[in-house]
């Protein structure tokens, strides 16, 4: 009988010939706090790395990150997004029946999803969202200085969007915990792993009970969801699998996402400038947040059978992770990369994913991101550093940790 060596939960491979391999730990955390140079490093190895003490091959340069990342045919989803190979152990807990899964699941529950949170749904929402920023920065006005981690970025998807959920039971500091724990998870076996499956275990049980049909209003997006399943488009209990995927995805990524436009504001406030005087470019800033910091750094996909990439063979079982991070600031695709610059509508960026797989709620973070820059343009000449910003180690997620600021009224 043939036995396979398994590392970090999956199969041990050996590259093909010519694949540039390097030894290091993209889970450090030291790199995880601070990426730029090991983004640099690794797009400068060439299309396609092996990582020997994770036996997984890495991608970094745009052109080859976004072809793999978008071919949900030959690096699939479905054996976990994370280093563990779900087809070889049992996935840390049931696995998201939209993120998870490949077609033709991933387009049955990707059609529900994407119902619920469509534009028009979103555009609904958009008055809230906008009436909740604006009290939320009138607020932090009479504050000598704040922490726009805790007091800003976490406060306000969790004051916005489990409301549009319909949630009963909201909880900011189990919600935000939720996603990083799902983020954490899709590392090796490191101190953050570990810490995300002690912490899930404490929380998990809280999570599935909020979304459930009992805990939930019936007009919001997760009432849509069990009507769908009402309607037999999903079964019963995929319905709060799926308003799971709602928390799991649309908190943590939301809250990074503003906490990163906090700080790029507050280190150009030349560009600060730029956007309160030029309103209409609140959009392609938030655009821009998203590619300079990249929320989303890695995501994992696995080699669904025998193929290849940028001409190396690649063997099936192999892992591969893509370096959203790495992607978002390669010269060869945005030649200033380095530059925050809110008037370059980057066209492409990857913090949301690709292909069939996008980030089926980026509407709604945007909208969020949108509505909060939009009542502090009109409220704040300027987002000054009151302290030193902490960045926050995760294997997934490029997240702030401490941000402490003070708002120069208008």
């Amino acid at each position: 009988m043939n036995t396979m060596e398994l590392i970090e939960g999956h199969k041990r491979i050996t590259p093909a010939p010519g694949i540039p391999v390097w030894d290091i730990d993209p889970y450090g955390e030291a790199i995880l706090s601070d990426p730029l140079e090991y983004y640099a490093e690794l797009r400068a190895k060439g299309p396609v790395v092996y990582i020997p003490r994770l036996s997984i091959l890495a991608l970094g340069q745009y052109a080859t990150t976004h072809k793999v990342f978008s071919d949900h045919e030959n690096f699939v989803s479905s054996r976990g997004v994370g280093l563990n190979d779900f087809a070889i152990e049992k996935p840390w807990r049931a696995p998201s029946i939209i993120l998870e899964v490949d077609p033709p699941d991933h387009t049955r529950t990707r059609k529900v999803m994407s119902r619920a949170l469509s534009p028009k749904m979103v555009k609904g929402l958009v008055d809230m969202f906008a009436a909740t920023a604006e009290e939320l920065v009138s607020s932090l006005l009479k504050k000598d200085s704040f922490d726009g981690v805790t007091e800003l970025a976490e406060t306000f998807p969790v004051a916005v969007f489990p409301r549009a959920v319909g949630m009963k039971d909201v909880d900011q500091r189990i919600l935000v915990d939720y996603g990083a724990c799902v983020f954490n998870a899709m590392g090796p076996d490191n101190r953050l792993r570990r810490w995300a499956l002690e912490r899930n275990a404490e929380i998990a049980p809280w999570i599935m009970a909020a979304c459930a049909r009992d805990r939930l209003t019936d007009d919001g997006l997760g009432a849509m969801i069990y009507d769908a399943a009402d309607t037999g488009e999903l079964d019963q209990e995929e319905a709060p699998m799926l308003v799971r995927s709602f928390l799991s995805a649309g908190v943590d990524t939301t809250v990074t996402g503003i906490g990163n436009a906090l700080w790029c504001f507050s280190q150009h406030p030349e560009e600060w400038q730029r956007l309160r005087d030029d309103p209409s470019l609140v959009r392609p800033a938030v655009e821009e947040v998203l590619r300079f910091t990249s929320p989303v750094h890695t995501f994992g996909r696995t080699a669904g059978h025998d193929t290849e990439i940028a001409g190396f063979p690649v063997e099936e079982g192999t892992k591969i992770i893509c370096v959203l991070g790495a992607a978002n600031m390669d010269p060869e695709k945005w030649g200033d990369p380095e530059v925050f610059r809110i008037d370059r509508r980057p066209t492409g960026h990857m913090a949301f994913g690709a292909g069939i797989h996008g980030c089926v709620g980026q509407n709604v973070a945007r909208a969020e991101m949108e509505a909060i820059l939009h009542a502090l343009s009109r409220k704040v000449a300027r987002i000054e550093p009151a302290g030193e910003a902490v960045w926050r180690p995760n294997n997934a997620i490029h997240a702030l940790d401490q941000l402490p600021l003070k708002l120069i009224p208008a």
